[in-house]
C-alpha cells in the first residue's frame, strides 16, 4: 500500500525563523474590533514576507484576557479567508503567549505537522465611554481570593504591581529613582521609534511631575494600552520578499505556580530556568545578547526580570537603570522600541515585534549597532508564568 502524500516539515535541527512581520497602526482612540485588526496585521505580515493565503497552513492566536463579545478566537481563519489549515488553535498563557504561540509552530514546523504559521495577537481594550484600565479591571472574575481582593479595592493589575514594587525596592534596597530610570530609559528608546505612541523626551523631573497612580507607581510606571494588533510569519522555508529571516535557535518556559495568600517573596523568584533553557538550547551565553526585550507593563518588572533572568546580579538592577546602562548608547540596551512603558501595549507582541526589528537592522534612530542576538521574554499574570526566546540572524 503507497502512503499518502504529506507536505513535509523542516529536517529536525533544520532552521525555522520569523520570516514576516506585520502590524496596524497603534492607536490610543477607541475603534476597530480585534477581528479586523488581526486581519491587518495578517495580511501586513504576509506581504512582508512575500507570501499569500495560500502559502499558510497554521493559524495561531491570541487576545488579552477576559471574556469580551468581541474578544479573538480561531474563527478569525474563516473571517480572513484561510482554509485547509493542518494547525489551528488559541493558545493562552497570559502575557507569556506571544512566546508560546512561537514556540508552538517552530515545534510544529520541525515535527512535519505544519510548513508556514501565522502567530497573531489582536486587543481593542479602549472602548467609548471608558478606559482600558476599566476594561482589563473587570477581567478574571470575582470569585474566591480574587473576589476579596476587588472588595478591599484592589481592582486591575495596577494596585497589585504595585505591592510588587513596594516590596521589590525594600527588598533590595532601592527607592523609587530606580523606577523613575526605567521610565526614563524606555522613553529616550520610544523618542526614536515613530510607532511609538508616546514619543515625547522624559526626564526625572518629568517623571517626578507625573501623578501617582498607586504607591509607589506613576502613571508614567504603568504601560500605555492601545487598540491594535501584530503578526509574525513562522516557517521553515524562507519568505519570498528578500528580507532576511530571524532564525529561533532557543525557546524556555518556567511556571511557578505562586499561591496567592503566600508571603511576600512567593511574587519574586523564579523564570531563571526560562531564560537558561533558551540560552542552553541556542547555544548562547548571557554576554551574546546584544538587545534585550522583556514584557514590562510596569515599570519594577523590567528591574526583576533582568535579576531574575541573570543579566543583573540581584538587588543590583536599579543601579545598572540608574547608570543609563539600559537606554541608548548603554551597556544593556532593553526594551529598544520603548517597550511598553511607551512604546505600546500588545501583550508578549511588543518585545518580539522590536527583537525582530533589532535584528533585520530596521530599528533607524533606535537601531543598536551590531545586533546580532536578540532576547525576548514574556510574563503572564503577576509574574506568574515565563517564556523566552532566544532569535539571531545567523541559523545555529
Amino acid at each position: 500500500m503507497t502512503a499518502p502524500a504529506t507536505r513535509a516539515g523542516a529536517a529536525p535541527g533544520a532552521p525555522v525563523g520569523i520570516v514576516g512581520l506585520g502590524m496596524t497602526a497603534m492607536s490610543l482612540e477607541p475603534g476597530g474590533a480585534p477581528a479586523d485588526l488581526a486581519a491587518q496585521a495578517v495580511t501586513a505580515a504576509l506581504a512582508d514576507a512575500g507570501l499569500a493565503k495560500r502559502d499558510v497552513d497554521g493559524l495561531l492566536v491570541n487576545t488579552s484576557q477576559g471574556v469580551r463579545p468581541d474578544r479573538l478566537s480561531v474563527a478569525l481563519a474563516r473571517q480572513i479567508g484561510l482554509g485547509d489549515l493542518r494547525l489551528l488553535e488559541h493558545l493562552e498563557i497570559k502575557g507569556a503567549t506571544t512566546v508560546a504561540m512561537v514556540a508552538r509552530a517552530v515545534l510544529a514546523i520541525r515535527a512535519g505537522m505544519a510548513e508556514t504559521v501565522v502567530c497573531v495577537f489582536a486587543d481593542a481594550p479602549l472602548q467609548p465611554g471608558g478606559t482600558a484600565g476599566s476594561t482589563y479591571a473587570h477581567s478574571g472574575g470575582s470569585d474566591g481570593v480574587r473576589g476579596l481582593e476587588r472588595a478591599s479595592g484592589v481592582l486591575g493589575s495596577v494596585p497589585t504591581y504595585a505591592l510588587m514594587a513596594s516590596r521589590y525596592l525594600h527588598v533590595t534596597g532601592g527607592t523609587p529613582e530606580d523606577l523613575c530610570a526605567v521610565a526614563v530609559s524606555t522613553r529616550a528608546w520610544a523618542v526614536g521609534n515613530p510607532d511609538a505612541v508616546v514619543r515625547t523626551p522624559l526626564d526625572a523631573e518629568g517623571y517626578r511631575a507625573s501623578r501617582m497612580v498607586a504607591t509607589p507607581l506613576r502613571v508614567l510606571d504603568c504601560a500605555r494600552p492601545v487598540n491594535g494588533a501584530a503578526a509574525v510569519v513562522v516557517s521553515g522555508r524562507p519568505g519570498q520578499s528578500g528580507q532576511p529571516p530571524v532564525h529561533v535557535l532557543g525557546m524556555g518556559f518556567d511556571h511557578p505556580v505562586r499561591r496567592r495568600r503566600a508571603g511576600g517573596e512567593s511574587w519574586f523568584g523564579g523564570g531563571r530556568r526560562a531564560a537558561d533553557d533558551a540560552l542552553t538550547m541556542a547555544g548562547r551565553r548571557r554576554e551574546d545578547v546584544d538587545v534585550r526585550e522583556l514584557y514590562d507593563p510596569f515599570s519594577v518588572v523590567t528591574l526583576c526580570l533582568l535579576e531574575e533572568y541573570g543579566f543583573c546580579a540581584p538587588g543590583t538592577a536599579g543601579a545598572v537603570a540608574r547608570s543609563g546602562a539600559l537606554g541608548p548608547g548603554g551597556d544593556l540596551p532593553t526594551n529598544t522600541g520603548g517597550g511598553q512603558l511607551s512604546g505600546f501595549y500588545l501583550q508578549g507582541m511588543t518585545p518580539l515585534v522590536e527583537a525582530v526589528t533589532q535584528l533585520r537592522g530596521a530599528g533607524g534612530d533606535r537601531q543598536v549597532p551590531g545586533v546580532t542576538t536578540a532576547f525576548v521574554g514574556g510574563i503572564g499574570g503577576r509574574i506568574d508564568h515565563h517564556a523566552a526566546l532566544v532569535l539571531d540572524r545567523e541559523a545555529a
